[in-house]
């Protein structure tokens, strides 16, 4: 069965305001294979519903001090709803760079804007619910944060072993872990 693309006409919209103006579960995302290249674009509760491969963003926020950013999703998301997430991010929306979309998603989730970002590995992930190619990226940031109400019930900055013990009694979102667990070179 092909992928069967779907494009709606947005106008002169971009990919920021087209977000803005629809639900979450309305958003184009990128559509890829198995090898990471563009095939299409689909709403976000296809994209789920038939669990396509898509790409999505993780950003690790640490603060000057080495501290992480958990937050905990809100119980309406569309994936692992109250679960924490040690990665902020999230699905790359059509027409989108993996760059732009972290840049769209910590101001987004957290208010933070004009922060440089560090590239620093591209990952495939499967389970259950998703396939996904994550982008990673980490930044540094002490400032003060907005965080999105729709999407992120509450978070902290907690030391990386702190987190890693929390994960073992506390539902952690397993993409988020593997990438912080890669991340420290715990994993392949």
């Amino acid at each position: 069965m092909g992928i069967i693309l779907w494009q709606p006409f947005f106008g002169l919209l971009t990919a920021e305001d087209a977000s803005t103006v629809m639900s979450a579960a309305d958003e184009i995302v990128v559509i890829v294979d198995e090898h990471n290249n563009v095939v299409g674009a689909a709403p976000r509760r296809e994209m789920r519903a038939q669990r396509l491969p898509h790409r999505s963003t993780y950003i690790l926020v640490f603060n000057s001090q080495g501290a992480l950013y958990v937050q905990k999703r809100t119980m309406t998301k569309d994936v692992f709803p109250g679960y924490y997430d040690p990665a902020a991010g999230g699905v790359v929306l059509a027409g989108e760079s993996y760059e732009e979309s972290a840049q769209r998603e910590l101001y987004e989730e957290m208010g933070i804007r004009d922060v440089p970002l560090t590239p620093l590995f591209t990952f495939y992930f499967a389970d259950e619910r998703t396939r996904v190619w994550g982008r990673v990226f980490a930044c540094v940031y002490d400032g003060e944060l907005v965080l999105q109400p729709e999407e992120v019930e509450s978070g902290e900055f907690l030391p990386v072993a702190e987190i890693l013990r929390r994960a073992q009694t506390e539902p952690y979102t397993p993409d988020g872990l593997y990438v912080l667990r890669r991340h420290l070179h715990l994993t392949d």
